[in-house]
């Protein structure tokens, strides 16, 4: 071998004891990950777009950011809408267990119906969102030490209250329109506390049900011609048609009351109600503690104590209610 050709591999073995030693620093060329870090992977499924989910959504999206920077782990996340439909749930929530994910988060109870059915026989934690009766839904036993995998935030909502309002409000009112869809069973169990508190103060009232957003209008027409006022649970198909309803009580000059802010944001009268970003906000904690090694069963299931009235002050003036001592 001469000079040059002896040189030239002195060179190549060095140059490939150097590649070696890069190899194995731990250091990834793709993720931007660094060894001190964990990278989880995060589904979020979300029943339907309107306002009050969307908020919770969003809420959740900034805590996650937040946490992450602040905890020093990094994750990849996968949002995907169902548009309320049951199959396409079932297939998010399987392709979520397929890609193996770290958690499902899922925003309200047939999402949450959806993914605790597809992480049946795995680990996977599944962690909802305005779930109003996580019980009656099948997601959990015990709201305060859930067993399995599965707990979450629930936005059960204060019913007395609603109506003590409406009853400061609107005192002449002697008859309740109940709309809502009798598939949602957030909203089954919100009409029965319903039925039983109107029961009990000798109010009457008529239900109408719908199975879709496109029906709304017509139920709300029948319900304003034999009712004094209209009340609407956390519905997801009433919520969607929300502008809808409100249309239809203000052009009969009569109330409708809600058990979500943003359905009075869509125009309806009052509510006494949660808050949403707060709801989402604490869904995305339990989602951190989760994901940092907290155990799904030292986290008990949620429900915001902190209520407030809402009022549309547009609806009120509208329809000749005085709201004036709830607007700020």
């Amino acid at each position: 071998m001469n000079l040059t050709k002896k040189c030239l591999a002195i060179a190549l073995s060095a140059l490939f004891s150097l590649s070696l030693l890069v190899g194995c620093t731990g250091e990834s060329g793709t993720s931007g990950v660094s060894a001190s870090e964990t990278e989880y992977k995060v589904g979020l499924i979300q029943l339907m777009e309107h306002p009050s989910l969307d908020e919770i959504r969003v809420a959740i999206e900034d805590e996650l950011a937040a946490k992450a920077e602040a905890e020093g782990f990094t994750y990849t996340y996968d949002y995907q809408n169902a548009q309320g439909d049951t199959a396409t749930i079932a297939n998010i929530c399987q392709k979520f267990v397929a890609d193996d994910v770290d958690v499902i988060i899922a925003i309200a109870t047939q999402a949450a119906q959806g993914a605790a059915t597809a992480v049946e026989g795995t680990d996977i934690p599944v962690i909802f969102s305005a779930v109003t009766d996580p019980v009656a839904a099948g997601l959990v036993e015990n709201t305060e030490a859930p067993e399995g995998n599965i707990t979450g935030t629930s936005d059960a909502i204060p019913v007395s209250k609603i109506f003590d309002l409406a009853a400061e409000l609107t005192p002449d009112v002697e008859s309740f329109g109940l709309i809502y869809n009798t598939s949602e069973i957030n909203s089954v169990s919100v009409i029965e506390q319903t039925k039983e508190y109107l029961d009990s103060k000798g109010i009457s009232y008529v239900e109408n049900a719908v199975t879709a957003t496109g029906e709304v209008q017509t139920a709300a027409q029948n319900l304003l011609n034999k009712c004094d006022a209209v009340f609407a649970p956390i519905d997801n198909t009433v919520a969607s048609a929300m502008p809808i309803l409100a249309e239809e009580a203000i052009n009969a000059k009569k109330p409708v009351y809600v058990a979500a802010d943003s359905m009075v944001a869509d125009g309806g009268l009052a509510t006494v109600g949660v808050n949403y970003t707060n709801l989402g906000t604490q869904t995305g904690d339990m989602v951190v503690k989760v994901l940092t090694g907290t155990s799904v069963s030292d986290i008990p299931v949620e429900v915001l104590k902190d209520n407030a009235v809402v009022v549309n002050e547009e609806t009120a003036q509208a329809i000749g209610v005085d709201v004036s001592q709830y607007v700020q």
